[in-house]
């Protein structure tokens, strides 16, 4: 069964939606890959609580690394893939090539492009932390100007 609610945050609405429960995606508007809105289940703020709190906790610098169980589908290799963005230290970023070489796979960079595109739960999984090889920014789905706020406020050098 699915749920979603629509919470505030320093990029406008988000969209939360769970599974059973246990959340599952987190949408921005006009964000690449969101699924239709028909797909996100009736409308209930019963499973998003402790997502709610650590968001604002994360918003106002208080929170590093999210700590919430999540219900994630996606192909092997993309779940890998999301694992590794797990990893990704708060406030630090790795290139695509980085991820590929740590999921023993150098090679694959594209595809894991391709995967961090496709993550379901942008933010929590910290999607936004993955450059270019030159350090430059690259796609994301919540748009570039989005992934530069998230990093320089990560980095301490802007506020929300």
């Amino acid at each position: 069964m699915k749920q979603h609610t629509i919470t505030d945050s320093p990029y406008g609405p988000l969209t939360l939606v769970a599974t059973d429960g246990v959340l599952s995606g987190l949408y921005m508007t006009d964000q690449r890959h969101r699924p239709p809105e028909e797909t996100f289940g009736d409308p209930d703020d019963t499973p998003f609580g402790e997502v709610t709190e650590q968001l604002r906790a994360y918003f106002a610098g208080e929170l590093k690394e999210f700590t919430l169980p999540l219900h994630l589908t996606g192909t092997p290799f993309q779940r890998s893939v999301w694992e590794q963005l797990c990893r990704i230290p708060y406030g630090e970023t790795r290139s695509y090539g980085d991820l590929a070489d740590a999921l023993g796979n150098p090679k694959a960079s594209r595809a894991v492009g391709l995967a961090n595109g496709k993550n379901p739960v942008g933010i929590i999984v910290p999607c936004h932390r993955v450059v270019g090889s030159d350090g430059s920014l690259t796609g994301y789905g919540g748009g570039l100007e989005r992934k530069r706020r998230l990093l320089d406020f990560e980095r301490g050098t802007a506020l929300f």
